[in-house]
């Protein structure tokens, strides 16, 4: 199955208004970051074994960890969960940047150091969600 059946199939598993938001967002993110790597990983380590949500990537970076190794993941991903929606924004040094930037902007989510999470599209302002994944695509590092 190709990357973008992958894709495609993840999204049209979801339920309800999750998938048509989940649609819109993989759009967006093609939008805003055209040409870019995708990602589709399924949530299972080297075992099968569930450790994480499926969630699509778009772009790529290198992730570097304490130990000295390096990684290459995507900047920006998605992911259905119990509740909605999250969207990852990975590689910022400073990890209070997106609720500090973005926080009283958004709308109705919980941020973290890397993830916006929300119930629907609704509940959040969507033009400053695209300002967020349009600042992390432009990032060097």
């Amino acid at each position: 199955m190709s990357l973008q059946d992958q894709i495609d199939r993840y999204i049209g598993e979801q339920p309800g208004t999750r998938q048509s938001d989940l649609r819109a967002l993989h759009q967006l993110a093609l939008k805003v970051m055209p040409g870019c790597k995708l990602w589709y990983l399924d949530g299972k380590d080297a075992k099968g074994k569930v450790v994480s949500n499926p969630n699509i990537g778009y772009g790529t970076q290198t992730m570097k960890y304490a130990d000295g190794g390096t990684k290459e993941f995507y900047r920006i991903g998605l992911s259905a969960n119990t509740t909605g929606i999250s969207v990852y924004i990975m590689g910022h040094a400073d990890k209070s940047h997106l609720a500090n930037t973005y926080g009283q902007r958004l709308g109705k989510a919980s941020i973290t150091g890397y993830c916006i999470k929300f119930k629907t599209l609704k509940d959040i302002n969507l033009d400053v969600l695209e300002e967020v994944i349009r600042g992390r695509a432009r990032m060097t590092a």
